[in-house]
C-alpha cells in the first residue's frame, strides 16, 4: 500500500466508526417490536444486537420465518417501521447539525 493512501484510508475508516457509534441499539430496524430477526438479542439493559452482525447482510428469517433481506441502514432510511422515531440514524437525517 503506499503511503498516499493511508490518510484517506484512514478517514474513511474514522467515517466508518463514527457512523456505526451512532446506532442507540434501539433494534428497531432489526424488527425488535413486532417480527425480529431470529439473529436479534436483548441485553438486560434493554439494548439489541445482532449476534451475527459481521456477516448480517444478505438473506435471513424472523422468529415468525418471515424471509428478509438484511440491508445496510442507509439503504432503508426513506422507509417505516414500528418505533423508528427512536432510530438515531432518522433522527441524524431530519436534523443533521445535531
Amino acid at each position: 500500500m503506499s503511503n498516499d493512501l493511508q490518510p484517506y484510508e484512514a478517514y474513511f475508516e474514522a467515517q466508518r466508526q463514527q457512523w456505526e457509534d451512532m446506532c442507540k441499539r434501539c433494534g428497531g430496524c432489526c424488527g425488535a417490536y413486532d417480527d425480529p430477526c431470529q439473529h436479534l438479542r436483548q441485553k438486560a439493559q434493554g439494548l439489541f444486537y445482532c449476534e451475527i452482525y459481521a456477516t448480517r447482510f444478505g438473506e435471513r428469517r424472523s422468529i415468525k420465518g418471515e424471509k428478509f433481506d438484511c440491508v445496510p441502514v442507509r439503504e432503508i432510511l426513506n422507509s417505516h417501521w414500528k418505533n423508528d422515531h427512536l432510530c438515531a440514524y432518522k433522527r441524524c437525517r431530519r436534523t443533521p447539525w445535531l
